[in-house]
């Protein structure tokens, strides 16, 4: 096999995550696979908001209080708060359409995915752990106006990253012939 097919098939969300997060030099590399992402027309259909430090992560909480209705709990108020601590370093992709006759928008935020992916992968080759959410919060209206998102935007989710502070149990992975097929079949 070889050294991208090995990344791939050890592969795992970490959802325990801590400091230190990736570095400027780390971060620039990861930036840069993501960039190889297919790109139907080189719309360069993506961008990436990286959210660390105490101030801004605790900003980021604030922001995802922010969206609770009026009869929320200080309970749900505490844990939309804490999802913003999760790790030491939370980067948001953003899908950014363009408006183009031969690429559709769902083609330019499959691109954007695509992006967020190799820059999980990237980081993980790294060395470091990765976690890749979405969730209501990256639907949320009040989310993409509070992350500055313009009309054409949309969130393809928040990569939390930083040092895995202990392993999960390995997740079992279905066989290739739970999902595969031929086409047509005979």
């Amino acid at each position: 096999m070889t050294a991208v097919m090995d990344a791939l098939m050890n592969r795992a969300s970490e959802p325990r995550l801590c400091a230190p997060a990736p570095d400027a030099q780390t971060l620039e590399k990861a930036f840069a696979c993501a960039a190889r992402a297919p790109d139907h027309a080189l719309l360069r259909p993506w961008r990436y908001l990286v959210i660390e430090g105490e101030e801004a992560l605790a900003a980021l909480g604030d922001l995802f209080v922010s969206t609770c209705s009026a009869d929320a709990s200080d309970k749900e108020r505490e844990k939309l708060r804490n999802k913003a601590t999760r790790a030491p370093m939370i980067i948001v992709g953003i899908a950014s359409h363009s408006n183009h006759p031969k690429v559709p928008e769902i083609e330019q935020t499959m691109s954007a995915a695509v992006g967020m992916g190799y820059l999980l992968l990237a980081l993980e080759a790294a060395g470091y752990g990765a976690m890749w959410r979405t969730g209501g919060l990256a639907y949320h209206p009040e989310v993409a106006r509070g992350l500055g998102l313009d009309d054409h935007e949309i969130i393809t989710g928040f990569l939390y990253t930083g040092s895995i502070s202990s392993n999960k149990p390995p997740v079992p992975r279905p066989h290739q012939t739970e999902f595969v097929r031929r086409w047509p079949q005979s």
